[in-house]
């Protein structure tokens, strides 16, 4: 595993990642993903995927959304510093190499291999799937190889959850470079971390779980959902000392105010702070820190014209990348 800190030996290598189109983003995407995007592109060479083809793997019902909710992604994307001149922002589908490659990469995998998936055998009990399993469902990690592979990415940002995903896409370059030679580097992953960020009823920050506060949202938006925010369930009455530890709300000081978390966490467990007092200061410092980003976001999104130049040319720069990679896997397998 690569640390996630500092610049690699050369900066001109590769790191490739996406998210699925799902709309505006929240704080725990920001935390989870997209701060880490931020801070990659001091030393590497970053691609940024809108995987819109991965979204029809579970949700082909909202194939309808996805231009509308990769637009609110990408924008998303922009506020938060993710900057056009320095890194490659593009949409997944616009890049037809990446389908070859799946095709191909499906050739070097066996059934029973993606059926041992954990993330996939976990969805199929979430999502109480039982027999109804599509194809494409089953091959999504083939199309996540193919989405790394087709720019011959050297490392991918993946949380701890996800290295089985990566531990597949290696052993497809290894199989592939052993049977046509080296064509592709073994991906490393930069493991983020931090554990999972919780949303305002306490469980993990989801969309489907109806608990997240978005990046763009206004002041009066994050006032209102840090107004029934999870707190320390043991705390029943304003004079009872409180155990931080347990509160949403003291992981957000953490977060978003690491200055004011050892006042916190005193005032919290003397009783000398409330509940209501502590979640309208967070607010004021949630609101502070998530400015930047909304100003940010508002001047991209009053200049369409800019964005979709933005995406267009992203695109132009990927799909060039993957003309070449898919140019060498070509001549070495001696097809196409």
């Amino acid at each position: 595993m690569v640390p996630t800190t500092g610049s690699p030996p050369d900066s001109r290598k590769i790191v490739l990642s996406g998210a699925r189109p799902t709309g505006r983003l929240h704080w725990g995407n920001y935390t989870g993903a997209l701060e880490n995007w931020v801070r990659l592109q001091d030393g590497w060479n970053c691609f940024f995927m809108v995987a819109d083809w991965h979204v029809l793997t579970t949700a082909l019902d909202k194939a309808a959304e996805i231009p509308g909710n990769s637009r609110e992604m990408v924008l998303d994307w922009l506020g938060a510093g993710i900057d056009p001149d320095r890194s490659v922002l593009f949409v997944q589908s616009t890049v037809k190499e990446h389908a070859e490659l799946f095709l191909l990469l499906g050739m070097l995998v066996t059934m029973g291999r993606l059926e041992r998936n954990p993330t996939f055998k976990e969805q199929v009990r979430d999502l109480e799937l039982g027999g109804e399993i599509s194809y494409g469902h089953l091959g999504y990690p083939v199309l996540q190889a193919a989405d790394i592979l087709a720019y011959r990415a050297h490392a991918v940002p993946v949380g701890e959850d996800q290295l089985p995903h990566l531990e597949l896409t290696r052993e497809m370059a290894r199989r592939f470079n052993f049977l046509f030679g080296d064509v592709f580097p073994e991906p490393e992953a930069l493991v983020t971390p931090f554990g999972r960020f919780p949303g305002t009823d306490g469980r993990r920050m989801s969309k489907s779980l109806g608990n997240t506060i978005e990046i763009a949202a206004s002041p009066e938006e994050i006032r209102a959902k840090l107004k029934p925010a999870f707190t320390d369930p043991a705390r029943l009455r304003r004079a009872d000392p409180g155990h931080p530890e347990v509160c949403a709300i003291y992981t957000y000081w953490q977060k978003f105010a690491p200055d004011g978390v050892e006042q916190t966490a005193t005032e919290c467990r003397t009783a000398a702070r409330g509940c209501v007092d502590c979640k309208r200061l967070l607010g004021d410092r949630a609101i502070a820190y998530f400015e930047p980003l909304r100003a940010r976001r508002a001047r991209y999104e009053a200049a369409p014209r800019t964005v979709d130049e933005i995406i267009s040319a992203g695109c132009a720069v990927a799909r060039a990348a993957a003309i070449a990679t898919l140019e060498r896997v070509r001549e070495a397998i001696h097809v196409g």
